[in-house]
């Protein structure tokens, strides 16, 4: 007998209706991905519940890997047996031993999805328990606050016996709520947003503006690494390059320097638009919290979203700066946002941008341009990257499950 199964549970998936299957078959798409390099490995699914067999395959890197997967709320190791009473108390007691148990506290909690089983969840619970401490020394029972919960969940097919549970990711598998158009600057916050979207389900294309000679291959190079590390919770992300120095020397020579910011912005929207039009895409995602720097108040925004009627995703519009930073620490890409190699968005920055553009205005100093034309031609010339997290391969695309 041995730890020979990963039970994972699924939290919010549970709450779907009749598309669960479809967000279940998602999960499990994306578990295998991840575990690919454990060819033993293979996934059985029920209603409520997924059981990963090792089959021999070892469970530190895959209980390693199953944590940044979003859509998985729980999991455990778990002991497979018959659904047969002594073979289940034997299971228990072989799970219990496992762990360093003595001195501590124990509860049994059982859950009969077999009714039919010759005994309800009391008598379960009692047969069970009596068996762990005839068979034990230095444990005791407190079923309040136990420092081991032994979990037994009956079913027809076999029984699952859990005695430590570790907390996933959360969410919603990645792909289950479409494609979104992220645009990364190389900041703290857009490596956020695009993090917090993929926990919602949104499966991301990555649009980054890079300006030569003015901006350096080191802060090109970040944006990637910094693409790497999304893939961690999900899969391969496409990493678009827009080559964006001839529009912003352009706006620099013809719009006022106090609206220099907002007609950046609206180009920058204008293009991710039609990156995310090529890709079918459904939404834009950025890193945009409210009131933060000037292109961030709700008048500078709408004068900016004007160019667009694409649904526009903010995760952090309410969050401040510590608090984004906390989640850039526990994602691991606040150190590299802090690398010192300027963006775009930064290199051409006026000493007193508008912070209440007026859309008249706006209009007026970029009716001299050829917008189409100069936003084509920045979509013709971008440079697509495939980031698998360990390699980068050119014009290549994940295909989508559905």
């Amino acid at each position: 007998m041995n730890y020979d199964h990963i039970l994972i549970r699924f939290g919010e998936l549970s709450t779907k209706g009749r598309n669960r299957k479809q967000f279940v078959q998602r999960l499990s798409y994306n578990i295998l991905e991840k575990i690919k390099d454990f060819p033993q490995i293979n996934i059985e699914k029920s209603r409520d519940r997924m059981f990963i067999k090792l089959n021999g395959e070892p469970h530190e890197p895959i209980i390693d890997r199953l944590q940044s997967i979003f859509g998985i709320h729980s999991f455990s190791l778990a002991v497979k047996t018959k659904t047969e009473i002594e073979d289940i108390k034997e299971g228990a007691l072989f799970a219990l031993k496992a762990l360093d148990y003595k001195g501590k506290t124990f509860k049994i909690t059982a859950r009969r999805a077999y009714k039919n089983f010759e005994l309800d969840t009391n008598e379960l619970n009692h047969a069970i328990g009596s068996h762990l401490l005839r068979n034990t020394e230095d444990l005791t029972v407190n079923v309040k606050q136990p420092d081991i919960n032994v979990r037994v969940e009956v079913r027809e097919e076999a029984t699952y016996i859990t005695c430590k549970d570790i907390l996933g990711a959360g969410g919603l598998p990645v792909g289950t709520s479409g494609t979104g158009v992220l645009m990364l600057s190389g900041g703290i916050d857009s490596p956020v947003a695009g993090y917090l979207s993929m926990k919602r389900g949104i499966r991301l294309e990555v649009v980054h503006f890079f300006s030569p000679p003015y901006t350096s291959e080191r802060a090109k190079q970040k944006v990637v690494e910094l693409t790497e590390r999304l893939t961690d919770f999900g899969h391969s992300i496409n990493l678009h390059i827009v080559p964006f120095t001839d529009i912003q020397v352009a706006i620099q020579k013809q719009v006022p320097e106090n609206y220099t910011m907002t007609s950046t912005r609206r180009f920058m929207l204008k293009i991710a638009d039609k990156i995310r039009e090529k890709e079918q895409g459904l939404a834009i995602i950025t890193g945009e919290s409210l009131g933060q720097v000037a292109s961030q108040t709700l008048q500078s925004m709408s004068t900016i979203n004007e160019v667009t009627s694409t649904p526009i995703i903010r995760p952090l519009i309410t969050m401040d700066k510590i608090e984004i930073m906390d989640i850039a620490r526990k994602i691991d890409t606040l150190e590299i946002s802090n690398r010192p190699y300027e963006d775009c968005c930064t290199i051409f920055t006026p000493s007193s941008p508008k912070t209440k553009p007026k859309k008249e205005k706006i209009n007026f100093y970029e009716s001299f341009f050829d917008i189409e034309k100069m936003v084509d031609d920045a979509v013709d010339r971008t440079e697509k990257l495939l980031i698998t997290g360990k390699k980068k391969e050119e014009d290549s695309i994940m295909n989508d499950l559905f």
